[in-house]
């Protein structure tokens, strides 16, 4: 660019910024831009908008929090004073606390490792694609999925079924749980759930012991029960299901067709101490050694208590983490594809100046990946926050009725307050309030950041 001198010579240096100084006023215009008035009509929709749905909503909340449940009758502070006083508010608050720490922290910190990793497999495009899948999904569906795999029952929910194989691969099942024996039979119930003879047992004399309420599921495949013979120095006997179809067999003899109760766990006590135990064959049949003769028989609880049916995953103690697991499974994906982002734009040379001044992968990874990727990480956090504090489909849709008091959440609060059975509208303003108030600093910190960003 060059500027002439007085002599018509060219030099060379900035070309003159801003109009001409005999730029008439519509030349100003053309230059500095159009006329204010129709760059407010352009604008105007979008304010309406905003101002019908954020800025009205807001202040009609701060209005209606100052009244009471009816709306007519102005009670001031009192809905905030309820509100801080009411247990369910206080465990709503508490609750917001608990996702605002773990969910944005648990997410991204799997987004990172997945982010990172993924860097190093072959199949990286697959993998983020089946990660990042469950974002397509909306809260409801992801409710309904997490509310079946969160299933008591393991034959029903995922996570009990794999927890239930777990625990059985090294604690063994008990046989028969619900079983008990006949009440003829002879035995006296314990107080732990156990069951023993009120008569001693001989050699040489075969002690039979008749059970009931064995399940169909536990009895249909077992052979048929056998009746012990006696052996000299040996206690015998034999345990068999007492019961044949029809109501033909006689109580309390073994009668053609009853099923034997196999694996079941029996013990000789004598003196309230047990000097012989032993475990009935696939025929029912049991042999004890003779140190058993003058003892009574005692079947232990442990033989009808019931199966392990895995964690309570929605029980009040467990019912927040789990929904949080829920969560974390929907945004990880989400914090993965940001971060992997980022990471694409870290320059190579760095990392690999690390490795050839010694540093392992870890250090590579602690010193050098991490610190360039803080700007990204931090808008995965902020916008994690943000989304957490007004968590509600999630909390509304898993956790059953018993336990939503426990796992809730000031959103979770606000509509039950507002639309619930018990509804007061005032209560409902003030705690929209005070999730407004929660939200703003995390809103104000995002919003300084951007704007650092643009002075870069």
């Amino acid at each position: 660019m060059s500027t002439a001198t007085a002599d018509g010579a060219a030099t060379p240096g900035r070309a003159p910024s801003g109009p001409p100084a005999n730029a008439t006023k519509t030349d100003k215009k053309r230059i500095l831009g159009t006329r204010p008035w129709l760059a407010a009509v352009f604008l105007l929709p979008a304010l309406v908008l905003l101002g019908a749905l954020v800025v009205y909503p807001i202040g009609y909340s701060l209005y209606r929090s100052f009244f009471d449940a009816s709306g007519n009758g102005f009670v001031g502070l009192d809905n905030y004073q309820e509100m801080f006083s009411d247990d369910a508010t206080k465990t709503a608050i508490k609750n917001n606390i608990i996702w605002l720490v773990l969910a944005p922290t648990v997410s991204t910190a799997l987004g990172l490792i997945f982010a990172v990793l993924t860097e190093r497999v072959r199949w990286a495009t697959a993998f983020k694609l089946i990660v990042f899948m469950p974002m397509a999904i909306s809260m409801l569906a992801a409710g309904i999925i997490f509310r079946l795999v969160y299933e008591q029952d393991p034959d029903k929910g995922v996570a009990n079924a794999m927890w239930v194989s777990v625990h059985d691969s090294f604690t063994e099942s008990p046989p028969f749980p619900g079983a008990h024996p006949r009440p003829a039979a002879g035995m006296t119930d314990g107080s732990n759930g156990s069951f023993t003879t009120r008569a001693t047992v001989r050699a040489g004399t075969p002690a039979s012991l008749p059970l009931v309420a064995a399940k169909r599921d536990d009895i249909s495949g077992a052979r048929e029960a056998r009746a012990a013979q006696p052996e000299a120095g040996k206690v015998t006997g034999t345990v068999w299901f007492d019961f044949t179809k029809g109501g033909l067999g006689e109580q309390g003899v073994l009668d053609k067709g009853e099923k034997a109760m196999a694996d079941l766990r029996i013990e000789a006590v004598r003196d309230g101490k047990v000097v012989a135990r032993t475990t009935s064959a696939a025929d029912g049949t049991y042999t004890l050694p003779a140190k058993a003769e003058g003892a009574r028989l005692r079947l232990p609880a442990w033989n009808f208590s019931e199966p392990y049916n895995g964690v309570d995953w929605l029980g009040p103690t467990l019912v927040t983490p789990a929904i949080i697991g829920s969560y974390v499974w929907i945004w990880a994906g989400f914090a993965m594809v940001l971060i992997a982002a980022g990471l694409a734009g870290v320059p190579r040379e760095l990392l690999e100046a690390a490795r050839m001044d010694g540093a392992n992968e870890w250090q590579v990874f602690r010193r050098v990946t991490v610190p360039l990727l803080a700007p990204v990480l931090s808008v995965v956090v902020v916008t994690l926050m943000i989304n957490v504090m007004k968590i509600f489909d999630l909390v509304y849709i898993i956790a059953p009725g018993p336990s939503q008091d426990d796992a809730n959440v000031l959103a979770l609060q606000l509509f039950q307050s507002s639309f619930g059975t018990d509804v007061n509208q005032g209560l409902g303003s003030a705690i929209a309030v005070l999730l407004l108030l929660l939200v703003m600093p995390v809103m104000f910190i995002n919003i300084r950041r951007i704007r650092r960003e643009k002075r870069r």
